[in-house]
């Protein structure tokens, strides 16, 4: 299942989080796979695209980061999937 995950930097941590990521990596859990990541120009909020079929891995891996970021969980899928869904809803 794909995750969009939302990332809000604590105030000042944006640097922080990147020299994290430079020295140590994402620090996934096997079995979460990272896809693609936007960031907003500010440097308060990363959208990240996420893949696995475990949600609860996620707990493993915000406990690297809950010092530095708060987040948030949506399961997604594509605008076509949703589209299907929706027109089998009527």
């Amino acid at each position: 299942m794909l995750y969009m995950v939302v990332e809000t930097y604590k105030p000042d941590c944006a640097a922080k989080v990147y020299e994290r990521v430079r020295a140590r990596g994402r620090m996934l859990p096997e079995g979460l796979t990272y896809i693609n990541s936007w960031v907003d120009t500010r440097l308060e909020t990363c959208f990240q695209l996420m893949e696995s079929a475990d949600e609860g891995l996620f707990d493993q891996w915000f406990q690297h980061w809950n010092d530095l970021v708060t987040f948030r969980v949506y399961p997604v899928c594509s605008g076509a999937e949703a589209s299907r869904a929706a027109g089998e809803q009527h």
